[in-house]
């Protein structure tokens, strides 16, 4: 199963996936009712039309000898008939009037026409199979993934050693000091694939995972349809790298927890949910629309029992793993958002710096580079002196690439060339920085 990536496809995983979620070859197999799979299979001819079985396999990602159970006891019930070839094709399958009335009144309950679900109970079972928290993380591979990235030692080696105790972990410090894109790169540590459901059924509710913004699909060739194949793994889990989700200012509750939309019927899955085995990235941390101290109380319980507990309204409840590596991200002092025992809870806290001049000339080295523009040791020294010095201005990881950038956007408009000058450095920090004398 783990074709696409060889070397990160660690063998104990790959086969107990392998023999947890097999190509199922009956209805009872698959986890699934029978009213929750015939009512998909009508709402897939009610939105399609006439389909023949190779349009059924491919919509429902089941194998035919499954599909073939299902529409047996959908043509005994008088749901569906066989209407025969067309232009010499395989013989197509439509909805009786009975069928439609059925099909209508299965939209009403659910508005989901998608691939079959995963079944819940096996859902756990798969989450716990690829977790994230396998600690194979060590010095090499950090070194490695955050090559050419100006981070000191010290604080690479404290976030390796954070992502392998399977704890969240708080990146603090001032704005501009790389904490964004530091823990989006964490992702690279983690390069194995996994295998994510379409959905999963929670009794007679579906609720949808995949979701192509955050899970990078994989191996498209070989989830390709085939009636015959009963082989490999189930063809209702994609293959995908370990997702990524990031959220910031916008991250709402109610985005926390399952969501219904009564104008589609449909339940969708909560962030956290769709970031199962990968990690989930909190940043501007104090900066959402519900106070700190709601979002991270949203975080006690699953934090401690390495499981989640959603919601479906109605008192009803469902408990699932919760495996991934938590990230929070914030410029704001961490004490002003929660109190040491709540923090206490979090584990690691990493504090993001200034950069000392060595570094930030390394940086410089880097956007010049970047940029295709060479390189002026007497350029860097009139920032360093005349700018920064002069003004009491920190040396910041953002500065390099944003005053280069806006120097050269200047130089253009000019419609100059050749290098750059300290002129046009000095226009772009004017420009960058607010200048408060004209302020008020």
């Amino acid at each position: 199963m783990y074709a696409v990536s060889d070397s990160d496809a660690y063998p104990s995983e790959r086969d107990a996936v392998q023999r947890l979620a097999p190509q199922p070859r009956s209805i009872a197999e698959t986890g699934l009712s029978d009213q929750l799979l015939a009512d998909l299979l009508c709402k897939h001819l009610h939105e399609g039309g006439a389909l023949d079985m190779s349009r059924l396999v491919e919509r429902l990602t089941l194998p035919g000898a499954v599909l073939e159970e299902v529409l047996g006891l959908l043509r005994k019930d008088g749901r569906i008939e066989v209407l025969g070839q067309h232009n010499g094709q395989a013989l197509r399958y439509g909805l009786t009037e009975r069928g439609r009335n059925a099909a209508r009144a299965a939209l009403e309950r659910s508005g989901y026409v998608g691939a079959a679900p995963f079944p819940v109970s096996t859902y756990r079972s798969l989450v716990k199979v690829q977790t994230i928290h396998h600690g194979r993380v060590n010095a090499e591979r950090m070194r490695s993934s955050f090559s050419g990235v100006v981070l000191a030692d010290d604080l690479l080696d404290q976030l390796g050693v954070a992502l392998n105790s399977g704890r969240a972990i708080m990146l603090y410090g001032p704005a501009g000091t790389g904490k964004t894109y530091i823990s989006a790169r964490l992702a690279r540590l983690f390069s194995e694939v996994i295998w994510v459901p379409y959905a999963i059924a929670v009794n007679d509710a579906v609720v949808e995972i995949y979701d192509p913004q955050i899970h990078q699909r994989l191996d498209e060739d070989e989830q390709s349809p085939s009636l015959l194949l009963s082989e490999g793994v189930d063809r209702r889990l994609l293959c995908c790298m370990r997702p990524l989700a990031v959220s910031g200012g916008e991250l709402s509750m109610e985005q926390l927890d399952i969501r219904y939309d009564p104008f589609s019927r449909r339940y969708l899955a909560p962030l956290q949910l769709k970031a199962s085995n990968g990690l989930f990235v909190i940043d501007d941390l104090g900066r959402q629309r519900m106070p700190p101290l709601e979002l991270f109380n949203r975080w006690i319980v699953p934090m401690e029992e390495k499981r989640d507990f959603l919601n479906f309204g109605g008192g009803q409840q469902c408990a699932l793993p919760f495996d991934m590596v938590l990230v929070f991200s914030t410029n704001l002092n961490p004490l002003e958002l929660a109190d040491e025992a709540f923090l206490r809870r979090i584990g690691y806290k990493l504090r993001f710096n200034y950069l000392r001049p060595l570094e930030y000339e390394r940086l410089w080295r880097q956007e010049t580079e970047r940029l295709g523009i060479a390189f002026d040791a007497h350029l860097l020294r009139y920032v360093l002196h005349d700018l920064y010095e002069a003004e009491g201005m920190p040396l910041v990881p953002c500065h390099p690439r944003d005053l280069l950038s806006m120097a050269l956007d200047r130089q253009r408009y000019a419609q100059r060339s050749g290098p750059l000058t300290p002129d046009d450095l000095q226009w772009a920090w004017r420009n960058y920085f607010v200048q408060l004398e004209f302020l008020g």
